[in-house]
C-alpha cells in the first residue's frame, strides 16, 4: 500500500493561509506538482512567491475571486499549461463568519454558501471533467483517474447559534461530498472529505491571545487533550489523495482528536 502522491498534480484552494496552505505545502514537500490558489494574491506571493518564478518549481501560485465561474476555469487552464494535467483537487476555500439570525441585515448564509459550497461545488464540476478527457486522451481504462477532497468541519454536527451559517454551509458540504461520489464513481473519481475539530492556525492562535482559559475550555473538550497541528489534517488529505484509498469514496474522515465522541451543547466554537 502506497500513500505517495510524488508526481501528481493538485489544486488546493485557501492556499494563502490557514489549513488549505499547510494542505498545499505538505503535498508539495512530498513530491506533488501543486497550484496554490486563493482571492488573497499579496498572501500568496509572501507564502510561495519566490518558488514560484523559478522554472524548475513544483508549485505555482493563482490568484483570483474563485466565487466566480470565469475566474475558476481559468485557475484550471492555468495549472494545466503549468503541469500539463490535474489528478488532485483540494477544496479548501473556506471561511467563518458570525450569524445574528435576527438581523435584518444579515447576509451570512448566502456569503458561506456561495464560499464554502458552491464554489468548491463548481470547480469540482470542471476539475472532473478535465480528469476523464485526460483519461480517455490516455486510454486509461483501469484504476482511479482523479480526487476530490474537500476541506470541512465537525461543525457540521454541532449546534451553535452564532455559528449557524457556518454549520449549515460545511453540513451541504459534506452531503456534497457523498452526493459527488456517487455520481463520479462510475467515472473512477473518488470523493472525499476531511472534517477537523480545533486546528492551531493564525484564527485560533489570536482567539487564545485574546482569552487566557479558551485553550483549556477546548482541550477538556477533547480526549486527546490537545489541539491539532495543520500538518496532522494535510497529511489526512494526503492519505485521501493517495493509492493507499483507491476503495474510499464519500468518506467523511474526522480528525478532532475524539471531540465530536463526547462534545455537549455550549463547548467552544473553535
Amino acid at each position: 500500500m502506497s500513500f505517495s502522491i510524488a508526481g501528481k498534480t493538485a489544486i488546493v484552494t485557501g492556499a494563502a493561509n490557514g489549513v488549505g496552505l499547510a494542505v498545499a505545502r505538505h503535498f508539495a514537500d512530498q513530491g506533488a506538482n501543486v497550484m496554490f490558489a486563493d482571492m488573497d494574491e499579496a498572501g500568496l506571493i509572501e507564502e510561495i512567491g519566490d518558488a514560484a518564478q523559478k522554472d524548475d518549481s513544483r508549485v505555482r501560485y493563482f490568484a483570483g475571486d474563485l466565487r466566480e465561474k470565469l475566474t475558476l476555469a481559468n485557475l484550471l487552464s492555468a495549472t494545466v499549461d503549468a503541469f500539463d494535467r490535474v489528478d488532485i483537487l483540494v477544496n479548501g476555500s473556506r471561511q467563518i463568519v458570525k450569524t445574528d439570525p435576527l438581523g435584518p441585515e444579515d447576509n451570512s448564509l448566502d456569503h458561506l454558501l456561495q464560499q464554502n459550497l458552491i464554489t468548491g461545488y463548481r470547480l469540482s464540476q470542471i476539475v472532473a471533467r478535465r480528469m476523464i478527457s485526460q483519461a480517455e486522451k490516455l486510454d486509461q481504462q483501469e484504476g482511479p483517474i482523479g480526487t476530490i477532497i474537500n476541506l470541512s468541519s465537525i461543525a457540521s454536527g454541532r449546534t451553535h447559534a452564532d455559528l449557524l451559517a457556518y454549520s449549515v454551509s460545511t453540513a451541504a458540504s459534506d452531503q456534497m461530498t457523498r452526493s459527488l461520489a456517487v455520481a463520479l464513481a462510475s467515472r473512477r473519481i473518488r470523493v472525499n472529505a476531511v472534517s477537523f475539530g480545533s486546528v492551531m492556525s493564525a484564527s485560533l492562535q489570536a482567539s487564545l491571545r485574546e482569552n487566557d482559559d479558551y485553550y483549556s475550555d477546548i482541550t477538556d473538550h477533547t480526549p486527546m487533550g490537545r489541539i491539532a497541528s495543520a500538518t496532522e489534517v494535510a497529511e489526512a488529505a494526503q492519505f485521501l489523495a493517495s493509492d493507499g484509498a483507491s476503495f474510499m469514496t464519500g468518506q467523511i474522515v474526522t480528525v478532532d482528536g475524539g471531540r465530536t465522541l463526547i462534545d455537549a451543547v455550549g463547548a467552544p466554537a473553535h
